[in-house]
């Protein structure tokens, strides 16, 4: 339901004491002393930015993820520790109960299979997700339970003698119609998201179907998600009241690339559901098969690359030249930055996110958090567009480094050009709105979320810090 609103002492767009009114979940006038029936808010000189957009999150995956173990580097250090998690989960879980793990990376006990993880939990299902996000490991009560020895699919890693690893790859949708049959609630998520100033989402999984479009409809529908959504998806998604349907999602791994006919199926698949392309490419082989593809398969206004984890200048004037998106994740350099250090050539780490050379490259670029494979807090993704530094501080890609408010414009595109023009607080313009403690330039010396006072969404304020 939309809603009336008057906000009251405003910095907008740099003016101070400014007033703004709602009417019908759109902004109807902007101006001094305004005065009506309206409820008033008074924004105590604060600066009110249209809400922000994360281009890229995985809103199931993160709910799911709050209600798991974190088995990350940064949460549990080695064997022993990983060791002492599980276990201590064992015991304390109701019995049947699964236990799920997320964030693993080898550095924290080494690669895992199904015999290390039985070694650690024997009796209860257990699965954990890499870091990476393509990969689950499944201990072999687990494995019974979804019949993976039995099963045909091409996800299921086997060894010499045909039996399952443990290690399922790319296997998610697989997985989905094997385990118990709980959607994670998304209320408290959104309302985390709506306390960062989020008022638009863009899901990008490629599992998005019309099963978890369903579970976004009843979540709608139950007043748990607020914010304005577009859903990607690897296939045809219904049309729907509740969501945005967005690009179709193409996942790329560098040891199944497959072939430009069969990318072209897929970009003609995209152009008759008259939808965008979004292709994830998080390595250079990715990036280089997809720009081959659009080549001979032709780019449209909205198609887009997801991640461009490493795009040096060739690449980058490729992707100026056939007018394409990308789409960045700013928190990875803040958050693994010294592991890309430790793992990736020095040659190539100038490379990696690239963000102010694509921008000088006349190249729309957007930010998102791509959580929960990084923080969902787009603030801290801000301040990491601007510093570039690990968690040790060296500063990775010095010339990379954007100031406050381009890191902010990163998030104020629209859902369909996220790396166009950023949204503005005018006349006519839908009231999806976060107000700060602070005006805007003092606010982006030091992005943080802790700034965000209030989000509205149609005009209906959804958070009030104070």
């Amino acid at each position: 339901m939309s809603g009336d609103l008057l906000i009251r002492g405003a910095e907008v767009d740099g003016a101070q004491r400014r007033d703004v009114r709602v009417g019908g979940g759109v902004i109807t006038q902007i101006g001094v002393n305004l005065r009506g029936p309206e409820p008033m808010l008074d924004a105590g000189g604060g600066a009110l930015l249209p809400g922000l957009i994360d281009h890229h999150i995985h809103l199931l995956a993160l709910a799911a993820e709050r209600a798991s173990l974190r088995l990350g580097p940064d949460e549990v250090a080695g064997s022993d520790a990983l060791e002492a998690v599980l276990r201590k989960a064992d015991r304390d879980a109701p019995p049947g109960v699964w236990l799920r793990g997320v964030a693993y990376h080898e550095r924290v006990a080494g690669p895992l299979d199904r015999n290390v993880l039985d070694s650690l939990v024997p009796t209860r299902p257990l699965r954990i997700q890499h870091r990476s996000g393509g990969l689950w490991i499944l201990n072999s009560a687990a494995l019974a339970a979804v019949g993976a020895a039995e099963a045909v699919a091409d996800s299921i890693e086997r060894d010499a003698s045909g039996a399952p690893t443990g290690r399922l790859w790319r296997g998610d949708a697989w997985l989905r119609g094997r385990l118990p049959s709980v959607p994670p609630p998304l209320g408290l998520l959104m309302r985390n998201l709506a306390a960062f100033g989020v008022t638009g989402v863009t899901d990008a999984s490629v599992t998005n179907d019309a099963a978890q479009a369903r579970l976004f409809e009843a979540a709608r529908e139950a007043g748990d998600l607020p914010q304005r959504l577009m859903l990607m998806g690897g296939g045809a998604l219904p049309a729907s009241a509740a969501y945005r349907t967005g690009p179709v999602k193409i996942l790329l791994d560098d040891d199944g690339l497959g072939d430009l006919d069969a990318m072209g199926a897929a970009f003609a698949f995209a152009r008759a559901e008259r939808r965008a392309i979004a292709v994830h490419c998080v390595t250079a082989v990715q990036l280089a098969f997809t720009l081959a593809a659009f080549e001979a398969e032709g780019s449209r206004p909205g198609d887009r690359i997801e991640h461009g984890a490493m795009i040096d200048t060739a690449a980058a004037a490729e992707i100026a030249r056939l007018g394409l998106c990308v789409v960045t994740q700013p928190s990875f350099i803040a958050e693994r930055g010294d592991q890309y250090r430790a793992e990736i050539a020095p040659d190539d780490l100038a490379s990696l996110y690239p963000c102010a050379s694509l921008l000088r490259a006349g190249i729309p670029v957007a930010a998102s958090t791509d959580a929960p494979y990084a923080d969902p807090d787009p603030w801290a993704a801000m301040a990491a567009a601007m510093k570039r530094t690990t968690p040790s501080g060296v500063v990775l890609g010095d010339t990379e480094r954007v100031v406050g408010e381009t890191a902010l414009g990163l998030f104020l595109g629209t859902f369909e050009a996220p790396g166009g023009p950023a949204r503005r607080i005018a006349v006519g313009a839908p009231a999806d709105l976060c107000l700060l403690r602070m005006p805007r330039a003092a606010a982006l010396a030091t992005p943080s979320a802790a700034l965000v006072r209030t989000t509205i969404i149609d005009g209906v304020v959804v958070h009030m810090a104070d």
